[in-house]
């Protein structure tokens, strides 16, 4: 979530015991679910965009876009890279998308 929080979006806050976060912007909503269930919940029109794992993404088979590729670690030196994925129709199609809509 801090990482959330450096890249310009809204503060969010983590209800304990609580799927839902907390945010200081009206306009978003937050869901936290386990990244291999992300792909399905985009692709089912529950979540218009994810944050997950391209490994979850290709294993699920499911029909999303990928948007950008997001280079993060956490606790390695080495990078990983997380997913940004919306379904085809969505009127987020780059990252930058995102923004112009706040």
């Amino acid at each position: 979530m801090q990482l959330f929080t450096r890249a310009g979006f809204a503060r969010l806050y983590k209800r304990r015991r609580s799927y839902f976060a907390a945010t200081d912007d009206p306009e978003i909503e937050c869901m936290l679910i386990r990244a291999q269930e992300m792909a399905r919940y985009v692709e089912h029109g529950a979540l218009d965009a994810g944050l997950t794992g391209l490994d979850w993404v290709l294993e699920s088979g499911l029909d999303v876009v990928k948007v950008s590729d997001l280079i993060y670690a956490k606790q390695s030196m080495g990078k990983v890279k997380w997913v940004l994925a919306v379904p085809e129709e969505s009127v987020f199609q780059k990252p930058e998308d995102l923004k112009e809509r706040s």
